[in-house]
């Protein structure tokens, strides 16, 4: 493993065993023809023949070496990853969902960018910081999505609500209460006991000063008696509790509710609704944009025991890293927006339509940023149970949050 120390835990190679007897591998990372490369992704949905699938095999053309792809679903690919890293047979190239950078990362598997030799100094700071641990960097976003505020034009048109003039929890309120008072909903979100709960929590929680590191902070504890406060009023529906976002949206579409939370991957479908709709970013609790959790793939690089490869990896990776390779992708993965100032700006002269979505990317954060690694599934499982129990009425938020703090402390014996 090019003289890197691996460190799978073990109930993540059983796992991922598992895994790979079920799913089923189309080659691995068992090449031995020096031009042909190993490539994995999470998008099985793109088949070979796709427009995607062909702008892989273009990288690596350019790059002068065949492509030989092989896709997974998201867990799939982090367990195959880690399976695969054991038995030394690693691909070349990983497209990995961000939070599962850490993770691999942490095993010792992986190079960093300076071991590839690439740059990344044109990549937003708050972006990259969802591929580094202990102050090195692994692998490059490809883009990133996020959460905002889609709205119903046409219910805040009636209820006299301007939503420029919504820019922090006091505005987002009072429109609610005049939407609500022409009879109709305010505010639908995702709060189900999942990692999509939490993320969708988070801006919530950052955007109140809050962090990971203390569940039970008074920010946070503001933050989880905001969603309370909105059941408790009526501005949100119960069905929140076992919301997911697919579930969020289809509540949207309806027409009764005037705000949802959602991502950059409805913005066709909010093109296409039966009525007028806009976005706003998230607002902070007291003014500006909240940090949303950021969504998205980093382009990783396993270690590689012949490491003459990686010229051509590091050719392979910066082909799909250049402005127009991110916008591309932007443009495959329903507005991905580009992880650099040059590719929004030239995803913006094409769809200058996505200008709030580029805003909230810049302001966003990633959800194992502050070198939480792989102490932060621990602690969102920990977060997600706390806002489960604050909005069914179990525990109020401060015994919700305290309970959670205390469980998560435990398990990162932080």
């Amino acid at each position: 493993m090019n003289s890197k120390t691996l460190r799978v835990p073990f109930a993540l190679i059983t796992a991922a065993a598992a895994v790979g007897a079920l799913v089923g591998c189309s080659g691995g990372g068992e090449s031995t023809a020096s031009d042909t490369y190993t490539w994995w992704d999470p998008y099985p949905q793109h088949a070979e023949g796709s427009a995607w699938a062909e702008r892989v095999q273009a990288c690596g053309t350019d790059a002068g070496v065949t492509i030989e792809r092989t896709a997974y679903d998201t867990t799939s690919l982090t367990n195959q990853a880690l399976l695969a890293a054991q038995e030394n047979t690693s691909p070349d190239v990983i497209l990995l969902d961000n939070p599962a950078v850490s993770t691999l990362a942490e095993t010792g598997m992986l190079t960093t960018v300076d071991e590839l030799g690439l740059d990344v100094s044109a990549v937003d700071e708050n972006l990259l910081a969802a591929g580094q641990l202990d102050g090195e960097t692994y692998g490059i976003p490809i883009g990133a999505n996020t959460l905002a505020l889609y709205y119903n034009a046409d219910i805040l048109a009636a209820a006299g609500v301007d939503p420029e003039s919504i820019t922090d929890w006091a505005t987002l309120d009072a429109a609610l209460a005049s939407v609500s008072s022409t009879g109709k909903r305010g505010i639908t979100f995702a709060g189900i006991n999942t990692e999509e709960g939490s993320f969708q929590f988070l801006p919530w929680f950052w955007g109140a000063g809050a962090e990971l590191s203390e569940l039970n902070s008074p920010a946070a504890v503001e933050a989880l008696e905001l969603w309370k406060g909105w059941l408790d009023v009526g501005y949100a529906p119960n069905s929140v509790i076992g919301n997911s976002q697919n579930t969020v949206w289809e509540e949207f579409l309806t027409g009764e509710f005037a705000f949802a939370e959602n991502g950059t991957w409805q913005v066709n479908s909010a093109a296409d609704a039966p009525f007028a709709t806009g976005v706003i970013e998230l607002p902070a609790r007291d003014g500006g944009a909240a940090p949303a959790p950021t969504g998205g793939e980093f382009i990783i690089a396993p270690a590689q025991q012949d490491t003459d490869r990686y010229d051509v990896t590091r050719g392979i990776i910066e082909c799909m890293t250049t402005p127009e390779g991110f916008v591309e992708t932007a443009n495959t993965f329903a507005y991905y927006i580009p992880p650099t100032a040059a590719g929004q700006e030239a995803l913006l002269a094409e769809n200058p339509d996505l200008e709030t979505w580029v805003s909230a990317v810049q302001a966003a954060k990633g959800r194992t940023s502050d070198n939480l690694g792989t102490d932060y599934p621990v602690i969102s499982e920990q977060l997600w149970t706390a806002v489960q129990s604050a909005l069914s009425g179990a525990q109020t938020p401060q015994e919700a949050l305290d309970a959670a703090q205390a469980d998560a402390a435990a398990a990162t014996g932080e």
